[in-house]
């Protein structure tokens, strides 16, 4: 099924904007399908575009690295090249933006956090030269869990499959949570069916997917990204929606923290003791099949992951590697974010986490890969974007002061003599 073409810029200033990219079959379908039908007529992952050099060359590399280039097909993830594609964040930027914070007429450190976060937009952006946020984009990967089959969610086992395509139908026509708040925000929505109504393994007892089936989805993602960042999104937003999602990211966080299954396990949906025991215990025996391939990224999601996790590994790794700016979801982007910071260390200098949520999980990964939530304290149990959305206003505020706050010179204000940064 071929996905709806992504807006143009003038499209996406509309906040109703809300597109479907469905991805059927993903197991069994090449890179180059998958990247076609996720994109319908966005620029593919082999061809940035020819006016930089320096990035269709590192978009090359990477295709090759993904295994994209053999004549039979793809081949092999070789996710070392990947990482050696994740570079730091510019320093340069840096520093301009800095010097230009610090020439701001506002008192000393007057933005407080604001100002971090307009620093930390301009590294990741590569110039120090301030300007709005106007393409946020949240990225929603769509998949149904095996482990639901254990009344592990608040979600009855045989209504879970039903439940997770009305979630997808409902996202795509514009509603849920994500819907009104990327309509409050000015933000589009793209959702990706990787795996509805195909059921990963019961991570418990048996594998996700095969490793085959995983290093596809993950080379999905990478493609979904690449089309993402050629389109223009200069804020991207991954998420993952799927009855049960929250048990496999807390098997995985427990797996990549070293915590025990007790310590990760949250209620999810909202369980009752009984069937917060019956997840706990399914977290803990998936931690025991996932914790002897630890040094293996992909082999871990074949374990104890599944193929919407893969391919949100993958597009996270590949909006490092394109240097776009992302900003966290809840629980489950955060596992997966974990998993790209065991491939390349640099990556969480590119994340943001979003609002922390009241599972247990999404606190101990915040702290795994060094971030503080940009929004806390209002225990948002509900993920599948709206996390990620919830706190950016304060990027887009950071953005937005940096860009068009004038200095004292430019105000014609003197400035404060015995001035200094606090």
């Amino acid at each position: 099924m071929d996905a709806p073409e992504n807006p143009t810029p003038e499209a996406a200033e509309q906040p109703e904007t809300v597109e479907v990219a469905e991805v059927v079959e993903v197991v069994a379908a090449d890179v180059e399908a998958a990247g076609t039908e996720t994109s319908g007529t966005e620029t593919s992952a082999t061809e940035a575009s020819g006016t930089d050099a320096v990035e269709t060359a590192e978009v090359a590399e990477a295709a090759e690295a993904a295994g994209e280039t053999t004549p039979s097909g793809p081949g092999p993830l070789d996710l070392d090249k990947l990482a050696d594609l994740a570079e730091r964040p510019d320093e340069a930027a840096r520093d301009t933006m800095r010097a230009r914070l610090a020439e701001l007429a506002v008192p000393a450190a007057g933005l407080g956090r604001l100002e971090e976060l307009a620093i930390w937009l301009a590294g990741a952006r590569g110039s120090g030269q301030a300007r709005p946020i106007e393409r946020a984009r949240v990225v929603m990967f769509a998949g149904d869990h095996g482990v639901a089959a254990l009344g592990v969610s608040a979600t009855a086992p045989d209504q879970a499959r039903a439940v997770t395509a009305a979630r997808v139908r409902q996202i795509e026509d514009g509603g849920g949570a994500v819907g009104v708040l990327a309509r409050l925000h000015g933000a589009t929505v793209r959702v990706v069916d990787v795996a509805v109504g195909r059921p990963s393994g019961r991570i418990d007892k048996e594998d996700a997917a095969s490793r085959e089936a995983i290093e596809e989805a993950f080379r999905l993602g990478m493609a979904i990204a690449d089309a993402e960042a050629d389109s223009g999104a200069d804020v991207l937003i991954p998420a993952l929606v799927g009855v049960g999602g929250s048990t496999v990211a807390a098997a995985l966080s427990g797996v990549l923290t070293g915590k025990d299954a007790a310590a990760v396990t949250g209620r999810g949906s909202g369980v009752d003791d009984a069937a917060w025991m019956r997840k706990c215990a399914a977290v803990r025996d998936a931690m025991r099949r996932g914790r002897p391939v630890l040094g293996d990224q992909l082999e871990l999601l074949a374990k104890v992951g599944g193929l919407d996790f893969a391919a949100a590994t993958g597009f996270l790794l590949q909006a490092v590697i394109r240097r776009v700016p992302v900003l966290l979801d809840g629980v489950t982007t955060t596992a997966c974010a974990m998993l790209v910071q065991r491939i390349a260390y640099r990556s969480p200098q590119w994340l943001l986490a979003g609002a922390l949520s009241p599972e247990p999980a999404h606190k101990a990964a915040l702290d795994r890969l060094s971030l503080e939530p940009l929004v806390e304290g209002y225990e948002v149990r509900q993920a599948e974007g709206a996390l990620g959305l919830l706190a950016l206003p304060m990027l887009k505020a950071a953005a937005a002061l940096a860009a068009e706050l004038a200095t004292f010179g430019e105000a014609g204000i003197p400035e404060p003599v015995l001035r200094s940064r606090v």
